[in-house]
């Protein structure tokens, strides 16, 4: 069984990941792969020195993901720049990533992590699409918490995402993580229960 998970900024998908990995899933996390696709020496990290400048780069030659945040969440146009440069390279990954666990692990559910699966068109090839909602009220003061953000700042990063209540509805199954993590996490009993999945 592949699942995969979504949910918007700062709605606590990770909590959620590491919830079904304690029950036994397998994960591919797309923000671990798209660190590793900009690894220096990489061709996707000689793209983006090329169409952004050298600036995005910090001394050590590795990407300075501030800079380059700054830089394409204010510029729609640059933001899918950056969208065509690691999108290919990040789906491939994830693709053989997925097969692979699946393969090996036939009997445990395969969690495929993706915070923009709506927004880049990534929803083939899943059973089933897990969204963690919380609503935007709560969204935006976790952000500003957690980022150190000011309202306006987290404003524009939730706007660059899709509406999670768009999410929501797009969803075949809602974690809704806008209460307590023991509230979370008996939705993922239930969950895990109603399906019928091995216990680790």
């Amino acid at each position: 069984m592949i699942i995969g998970l979504t949910g918007g900024i700062a709605c606590g998908k990770s909590t959620v990941a590491q919830m079904l990995v304690d029950r036994g899933a397998r994960l591919v996390d797309a923000d671990q792969i798209a660190r590793e696709v900009v690894m220096p020496g990489c061709p996707a990290l000689r793209a983006i020195a090329e169409r952004f400048g050298q600036t995005v780069l910090k001394e050590d030659g590795t990407l300075d993901r501030k800079r380059l945040g700054e830089i394409v969440f204010s510029d729609p146009q640059a933001k899918r720049d950056l969208e065509q440069i690691l999108h290919p390279r990040i789906r491939q990954l994830i693709r053989e990533r997925k097969e692979s666990l699946a393969a090996e692990h036939p009997r445990r559910p395969v969690i495929v992590d993706i915070p923009l699966l709506f927004e880049s068109g990534m929803t083939e090839g899943y059973d089933e699409i897990m969204v963690v909602y919380v609503p935007e009220e709560v969204q935006l003061r976790r952000l500003m918490e957690r980022d150190g953000l000011n309202r306006e700042q987290a404003m524009n990063r939730i706007r660059s995402q899709m509406s999670i209540e768009e999410k929501k509805r797009l969803a075949d199954v809602v974690i809704d993580n806008s209460g307590t993590l023991k509230e979370t996490e008996d939705q993922i009993i239930d969950y895990w229960t109603r399906k019928g999945l091995p216990m680790p």
